[in-house]
């Protein structure tokens, strides 16, 4: 249930962007749409966002910034390999110059240049560009 409202959240971030919209709206949320939302922001492909009342259903409100390309999250969980994250990297993103495969280890969310620092491996959450 929870990736499925994370990729919902997601295709509403891309279709925003595609109208040319600069904030979008995301109801229902979730801790994970938020760590998300948040790798998005250090790499540069959203402004910021704020969490309205995590404790009951809340909202997100995202300024947009008008990168994002493709934005999907995976509703099948893929175990990865801390070697095999460079092969997925390749046959998932369109370039080698953009885009970001995010992952969840052990050592919380990361995204695949994190990840093959820190040498870890994990489940494919999703993945922009």
């Amino acid at each position: 249930m929870g990736r499925r409202i994370l990729n919902e959240a997601l295709r509403s971030m891309v279709n925003a962007e595609k109208r040319g919209k600069s904030m979008v709206e995301l109801k229902p949320i979730s801790t994970v749409m938020s760590s998300f939302l948040n790798i998005m922001k250090n790499r540069g492909y959203i402004k910021d966002f704020q969490v309205y009342d995590p404790h009951r259903v809340g909202k997100i409100t995202v300024q947009l910034q008008g990168r994002i390309n493709d934005c999907k999250a995976l509703t099948h969980r893929q175990d990865i390999k801390a070697i095999e994250i460079e092969e997925y990297k390749t046959r998932t993103l369109p370039t080698r110059q953009w885009g970001y495969v995010v992952i969840t280890t052990p050592d919380g969310f990361l995204d695949h240049e994190e990840a093959l620092r820190r040498n870890v491996g994990g489940q494919v959450l999703g993945y922009f560009h």
